[in-house]
């Protein structure tokens, strides 16, 4: 029986996203891809997928997505409250875990806090690649579901309606460091000089309203240009992470969608480690900045990806007494009843009370 996945509410912006599509750079085609790669990878081994699967991105809550035409195995990974829902019962259920639904049965994700950003993983989901990737860029109409963001009706087909193994957790939910976000000088730093420098690094900003997967505009204090440096520049190469100053003075954090090329000069990059902390910053969110060298910048990539591998390496059963779930190989495999006696054997038996 083929078995999909249907949205029945989207929340503010949905979307199918996984590691990217790099190498079309050149051609002026984004990398794009998840805002948030650990979340990503989290999700799909609790799912059972491989670490690099395609996920649903939710933003800020609001999702919705019911099993139909068989059993659907899927995962949560995010600081989310999350129902399931069958029937006219609703039942709380943790994130950072595996579930599987039944058909006609729900999984809503209420709410996301205090960042904004979970990932779904669906056992088996099944996408054609563009370009190498199931990534949505939607200016570009690139992705899955003809790269669009999903819309409620939305049916997402898996592979199976047999879910294998038992539904997993994370003991302890994954979190971020609450330190500020680190950045090297950028290209054009000459722009900006260490007065500059000296502004973005002594600001308090705030993430704006104006923000998506593109970027994220910050509002505080206006960094400076020198005199006899103009504003914008020839334009040059962009990657996410780049922050950009225009003539404003408002910088512009750019993410997983930016453009490949723009004019405006660039006074710092955001490292890789760190990017997505920004990037599951909401609306309002205070951000403060710290300037690392670039080999300060290798050494954190790789001291996250460390805590990443040692995260997943944790991840197991879901306990039976979780409230969550039941392990019957457990259940199996224990002596649930001590002080047995066997009515058969003679001579007045003693009962076992060895478990």
């Amino acid at each position: 029986m083929k078995a999909w996945l249907e949205l029945t509410a989207t929340g503010v912006y949905t979307s199918i996203q996984d590691r990217g599509r790099p190498g079309f750079r050149r051609i002026g085609v984004p990398a794009s891809g998840v805002l948030d790669p650990a979340l990503m990878q989290i999700a799909n081994t609790l799912a059972g997928n491989s670490a690099d699967h395609p996920v649903v991105e939710c933003y800020d809550g609001g999702q919705c997505l019911a099993a139909v035409g068989g059993s659907v195995r899927i995962a949560v990974a995010g600081s989310a409250r999350l129902e399931l829902i069958r029937g006219d019962e609703r039942v709380t259920l943790a994130a950072w875990r595996s579930v599987t639904l039944a058909p006609g049965e729900r999984l809503r994700v209420v709410s996301i806090g205090p960042g904004r950003l979970a990932m779904i993983a669906i056992q088996g989901l099944k996408l054609v690649p563009v370009l190498g990737s199931c990534s949505t860029y939607s200016r570009a109409a690139l992705g899955g579901l003809a790269g669009r963001a999903l819309s409620a009706g939305d049916q997402l087909p898996v592979a199976t309606d047999v879910p294998d193994g038992r539904e997993l957790e994370l003991p302890a939910p994954w979190t971020t460091e609450d330190r500020p976000i680190r950045v090297v000088p950028g290209p054009q730093f000459d722009h900006f000089g260490d007065a500059g420098l000296a502004t973005l690094l002594a600001g308090d900003y705030r993430v704006g309203t104006a923000s998506d997967r593109m970027g994220i505009r910050l509002e505080g204090p206006a960094i400076a240009h020198l005199p006899g440096m103009d504003s914008e520049i020839v334009s040059d190469a962009i990657v996410p992470g780049a922050i950009q100053v225009p003539g404003n003075g408002q910088a512009i954090a750019l993410l997983a969608d930016a453009q490949t090329a723009g004019g405006y000069p660039k006074i710092a990059t955001i490292i890789s480690a760190d990017l997505d902390r920004v990037a599951g910053k909401p609306p309002g969110a205070s951000i403060r900045f710290t300037a690392v060298s670039a080999a300060e910048g290798v050494t954190a990539a790789r001291d996250s990806a460390q805590r990443l591998a040692r995260a997943i390496q944790s991840i197991r059963p879901c306990a039976p007494d979780s409230g969550q779930s039941i392990d019957i190989d457990a259940l199996y495999r224990s002596n649930l009843v001590s002080g047995v006696v066997d009515a058969a054997r003679s001579g007045g038996a003693q009962p076992d009370m060895t478990e």
